[in-house]
């Protein structure tokens, strides 16, 4: 059954995938993605040095944004056509059928981006050094972010107007991650990505926990 769980929350969010009459949406931030680092190179210049001091920071907050962009599909559109009610008759809690789409979640932006992180070092100047620890840190810190999604989508799936307050509400718990994952570009070592890496383990355990009560809350309300 979470096999099953989990092959239809890929179906919803990749590219060209179908779940409940909705249409996956995840080129939208890869497109977003690739489209920061295009424009950055226009907006501050030729300037090769320029360009390789500031396009790992530039890169990191492209992938913080791009992770913004499908929040209002993750949790509201199955808690208003009674999903959860009907994982929940098949014995499912809403802690696991959310450490499911969790982990959906992450599959259907982070690997892309991974992939897309390798032409936008190219447009932004960075070395084999710098690209090596860019997709490091976005390995070790996506899954927070994904994490932070999904919790900040569940707590605001009941609320009027919650997709434009998921995005507030995302930024600033994704700065410690942001800090050290783009911060570990400066570092002679990896404690940065180690740190990115420790933050998206926490966050992975507390948002199933976190999202369920908060879907047990607007089911019951």
């Amino acid at each position: 059954m979470i096999g099953q769980l989990l092959r239809r929350d890929l179906a919803m969010l990749l590219p060209g995938g179908k779940a409940g009459g909705r249409q996956g949406g995840t080129m939208l931030p890869l497109l977003f993605f690739l489209a920061v680092a295009m424009l950055y190179p226009f907006a501050v210049g030729p300037d090769a040095q320029l360009l390789a001091r500031t396009g790992g920071g530039v890169i990191w907050v492209a992938a913080l944004l791009a992770a913004i962009l499908p929040l209002d599909r993750l949790v509201a559109p199955d808690l208003e056509q009674g999903v959860f009610d009907q994982l929940a008759l098949r014995g499912i809690s809403e802690e696991i059928a959310l450490s499911v789409r969790m982990l959906a979640h992450w599959l259907s932006f982070a690997p892309l981006l991974l992939l897309a992180t390798v032409p936008a070092a190219a447009l932004l100047s960075l070395d084999g050094l710098a690209l090596r620890t860019v997709l490091l840190g976005l390995l070790a810190g996506t899954p927070g972010l994904a994490a932070i999604g999904v919790m900040i989508a569940a707590l605001t799936a009941s609320l009027r107007g919650g997709a434009a307050l998921s995005g507030l509400m995302l930024i600033p718990l994704a700065v410690p991650i942001l800090i050290f994952g783009a911060g570990s570009l400066s570092r002679a070592d990896d404690s940065g990505i180690l740190l990115a890496g420790a933050i998206s383990l926490v966050l992975a355990a507390i948002t199933p926990f976190a999202g369920g009560a908060a879907i047990r809350a607007a089911r019951e309300g």
